[in-house]
């Protein structure tokens, strides 16, 4: 979506000048259309070289061919000159294999040394207008697990994608109207009036949290028993816009101590009161996209794809939420005109996707524009026993809680170790252990260990005598180093953070093994000059990691 992987485009486009040429010389009778897309892997062993490409075997069906021969006939028309390819070679049934020379990787690590904190960032002339919209929880209480996992997903597909040289606008949809609104105003009622000694019901499906008491109680010290004489709309009405302001603050503040801060809070009540709800809705009425029925306005899923129709405006006149999240996205994507939005989601929203996204389709907007990533539950581990929590019950773990516990950097690291849409157990034990086995002390370990190197050495760094680099785990944090740009882009093109996470891992593990195995600190002096540009460009690439998980980078540990 976001780019061609850099290292690969190199790769393919020698592939496909020769494929063309192929073609040409009558050698591959297929019509060029009918060419696959060409994909560049990293072969896992070694001595099947640095990159490698299937094109041959892919072409054999519709060319009636041998693949082994379109591999041959491939090659022979690979033009190597003024690229960094060393070797082709073919393996197995028709695997094209590319093995470059070492000189790609030390021109890389000049760029590397030169460029520091902007090295592996990406500037499009026109980049494109991407908006992430992430958490969006409801403000009648504190934030908690769940919308830490989907802060921390969030906040790093931005990062990430900012770095792929988007421009990124980070978003907070604020759920500020509806029924969970009526339910805190009716939750935070009855506490007032009970902390005022009024023997009232508490409302059986109401928030019974220990922070609507907490509200009422702060309420009462401010302003009294101000309410308890007026109507209980007015009650309510004051309770809630106080009580939001108070919660919403809160949010805020709490998402800053884990790192986040946005660009736009956007409530869910502007689209009520400016008509924006109204505005769509004609629309579609003028599209001819809904049908009125027992009172109430319906959206023709079915007609669109959906297994049925959808209710838009109930039969009492109200919106439903799903008629206000059509209008929300219809702002961001036509109004506002963002060329993508992005959602994080729980996975109990699932069902909501392909009614979004058809809704656009209603609207004249391409469904592709939005994409939705969906993570599924979190489940805390304490001394290897689960812990147990139930927000209806009130018994909730909060995002500042596990900030406290365990701190942002832990947090946000081991979120975005896996892939968003995998189940997960946060070991919280685990993410305080001072060794290798906790992944974010790990990597942050390399980071201040490499700063202790260049402390000790002390002396400025000349990117010369490059070569001498030349033994296996040289070679390999190299490599390591000079996929960083790559990996910045599969992880935006699919929108996965855990890729940066295990990133970081593999460049923390193979300076751990360069480290064992090599001393920086030796006699040779053009030797030391060398490693001490591999460890320095090591720490630039490791940091500018770091920054994008919004982890710090320790200089010392």
């Amino acid at each position: 979506m976001f780019g061609k992987i850099t290292r690969e485009k190199e790769i393919i486009k020698l592939v496909d000048n020769a494929i063309d040429k192929c073609i040409e010389q009558g050698l591959l009778e297929i019509k060029k259309e009918d060419v696959p897309q060409i994909r560049v892997e990293v072969p896992r062993e070694e001595k099947f070289g640095d990159f490698s490409v299937n094109t041959a075997m892919q072409l054999a069906k519709a060319a009636r061919c041998n693949p082994r021969i379109i591999a041959e006939n491939i090659i022979k028309n690979i033009d190597t000159k003024n690229s960094y390819v060393k070797d082709i070679s073919i393996a197995g049934a028709g695997f094209i294999n590319f093995t470059l020379d070492n000189k790609w990787l030390y021109d890389e690590l000049k760029k590397v040394i030169t460029l520091k904190d902007k090295y592996g960032k990406i500037v499009e002339e026109n980049p494109k207008r991407v908006n992430v919209e992430y958490v969006s929880a409801n403000p009648t209480g504190p934030l908690h697990i769940g919308n830490a996992r989907g802060g921390a997903i969030g906040d790093v597909i931005s990062n990430i994608l900012t770095w792929a040289g988007c421009d990124v606008t980070k978003e907070f949809y604020l759920n500020d109207a509806g029924n969970q609104i009526i339910k805190f105003g009716e939750s935070l009622e009855a506490r007032y009036l009970q902390e005022l000694g009024k023997d009232v019901e508490f409302p059986e499906d109401g928030y019974k949290g220990e922070d609507i008491t907490d509200l009422a109680k702060s309420y009462i010290e401010e302003n009294g028993d101000k309410l308890l004489n007026v109507s209980e709309e007015e009650r309510q009405s004051e309770l809630v816009e106080y009580s939001l302001d108070k919660n919403v603050s809160n949010m805020v503040n709490d998402l800053k101590d884990y790192g986040i801060d946005y660009d736009v809070f956007f409530s869910e009540r502007t689209l009520h009161n400016s008509g924006a709800i109204d505005d769509v809705i004609s629309k579609m009425k003028n599209d001819g996209s809904v049908y009125k029925k027992e009172g109430a306005l319906w959206f023709k899923g079915t007609e669109y794809g959906l297994e049925k129709d959808e209710v838009l405006i109930r039969q009492n006149g109200v919106p439903t939420y799903y008629a206000a999240d059509i209008a929300y996205h219809y702002d961001k994507l036509v109004k506002r005109n963002f060329d993508y939005a992005i959602n994080v989601w729980g996975a109990d929203h699932h069902g909501h996707v392909a009614r979004l996204k058809k809704a656009m389709v209603a609207l004249g907007v391409n469904e592709d524009r939005l994409d939705v990533i969906l993570m599924q539950l979190v489940h805390l581990v304490k001394n290897n026993e689960a812990l147990r929590m139930s927000k209806r019950k009130g018994n909730i773990y909060t995002l500042s809680d596990l900030v406290g516990e365990v701190g942002k950097d832990a947090a946000r690291f081991v979120f975005n170790y896996n892939k968003p849409n995998t189940h997960m157990d946060f070991d919280l034990d685990l993410a305080i252990k001072q060794s290798s086995d906790n992944p974010v002390f790990y990597v942050q370990y390399a980071h201040a260990r490499i700063c202790s190197i260049i402390r000790n050495i002390g002396k400025e760094v000349k990117a010369e005598n490059l070569e001498l680099l030349n033994k296996k785990e040289e070679i390999n944090l190299l490599k390591v180093i000079s996929n960083f740009s790559d990996e910045i882009l599969k992880a935006s093109n699919d929108l996965d953070p855990s890729k940066i996470t295990k990133y970081a891992m593999d460049l923390a593990g193979s300076f751990h093994s360069f480290y064992n195995a090599h001393r920086v600190i030796v006699d040779d002096e053009d030797l030391m000059n060398a490693r001490l540009a591999l460890v320095t460009a090591t720490r630039n690439v490791l940091k500018n990691t770091l920054d994008i998980l919004g982890v710090s980078a320790l200089e010392k540990m």
